[in-house]
C-alpha cells in the first residue's frame, strides 16, 4: 500500500529528476498559490493515490496489447494539478508558443511534450491528469475540506513549523489569509 505514494520519490536519471523538478516548480506552485499549502499538501497526497489507482486500473487493461512504463516520478501529480488548474480556470484561451489555444487543451499538449521525457509513463502522466480532471469538474467534492479546517490545520504541528523556516513561503489555508499576506 505504502507504494501508492512512494512512486512519486522514484526517478531512475538525472534527466527525468531535472524535468520533475522544472514541472513541479512551474505548475505546483501556482496551484499552492490558488489552495494554500495545507490543501496543497493534502492534494498532493490525494492525487498521487488517485493517479496510482487509476493507474493500476488503466495498466490491467493496457497490459494485454502492449509493453507500459512503470509509475515513476512527480508528474503524475503535477498534470493532477494541471489539469485541475486548467479545467477551473476563467480563462478560454492562452498562449503556447506564441499561438493562442483554448486553456483545456493546455494539458493534453503537454502531456504530449511528457512523453518525449525519458524515464516518463506516458500512462502513469495520463492517469494523473485525469484524475485532476475529474477532481477540476467536482467528481472528487469528498477530498474538499472547509477554509475553517485549513486554518486549524495551519496552525497544528508540521504546519506551525513549515511557517517559521527562513527563505520557505507559506501560503495560508483561508482565502481571507491568502489575499491579506498577498498584499
Amino acid at each position: 500500500v505504502h507504494r501508492l505514494v512512494t512512486y512519486i520519490f522514484v526517478y531512475e536519471d538525472l534527466i527525468s529528476l531535472t524535468c520533475g523538478a522544472i514541472i513541479i516548480w512551474y505548475f505546483a506552485g501556482s496551484f499552492e498559490k490558488n489552495v494554500g499549502t495545507v490543501k496543497h499538501c493534502f492534494l498532493t497526497v490525494a492525487f498521487a493515490v488517485l493517479s496510482a489507482l487509476l493507474y493500476l486500473l488503466i495498466e490491467t487493461i493496457v497490459s494485454k496489447v502492449s509493453e507500459v512504463e512503470d509509475a515513476k516520478g512527480f508528474m503524475p501529480v503535477a498534470f493532477a494539478t494541471l489539469g485541475v488548474s486548467t479545467t477551473r480556470s476563467r480563462m478560454k484561451r492562452t498562449l503556447v508558443f506564441g499561438v493562442r489555444v483554448p486553456v483545456v487543451l493546455v494539458p493534453w499538449f503537454m502531456l504530449c511534450i511528457a512523453w518525449f521525457i525519458p524515464h516518463s509513463s506516458l500512462l502513469s502522466n495520463l492517469s494523473g491528469l485525469l484524475a485532476g480532471e475529474a477532481y477540476g469538474l467536482g467528481y472528487c467534492f469528498c477530498l474538499d475540506f472547509p477554509e475553517s479546517v485549513g486554518s486549524k490545520l495551519d496552525r497544528a504541528f508540521p504546519f506551525r513549523l513549515l511557517k517559521r523556516i527562513p527563505g520557505l513561503k507559506y501560503i495560508p489555508g483561508s482565502l481571507a489569509e491568502r489575499r491579506a499576506f498577498e498584499s
